[in-house]
């Protein structure tokens, strides 16, 4: 058995808070658009990663969804966001810190989603 990619399906109430963090702040396209559509919905890629965005405010209720983004220049990606997008970052992590259990790591958060960059 061989797996390519793992492709996370995320809710959000209203999609532009979703294009938002991803699009504007993390730097994806959009490789698919049916955003205008009666049920909104997108395809993200950056790299080698893909996100499923939908606009679902039923679902947005039931799901809350954290992502961890593991990086080798955790310095680059903080100086980055925290520059372009201080907004996002998270009260509890918004500060590349040592973790106890080794990595360094900050996170970014919008009304949704949680995303914890992390460098080994």
């Amino acid at each position: 058995m061989n797996f390519q990619q793992l492709i996370p399906n995320v809710y959000y109430p209203d999609i532009s808070d979703g294009l938002s963090m991803f699009v504007d702040c993390l730097g994806f396209v959009i490789g698919h658009n049916e955003i205008e559509a009666d049920q909104p919905f997108c395809v993200l890629n950056r790299d080698e990663l893909s996100i499923y965005l939908f606009g679902h405010k039923e679902l947005a209720k039931e799901h809350n969804p954290e992502f961890r983004f593991v990086t080798k220049d955790i310095d680059a990606a903080f100086n980055k966001i925290s520059t372009s997008h201080p907004e996002f970052l998270h009260p509890n992590l918004n500060q590349v810190q040592l973790r106890p259990w080794g990595a360094r790591e900050f996170a970014i958060r919008d009304n949704q989603v949680c995303i914890i960059f992390q460098q080994w």
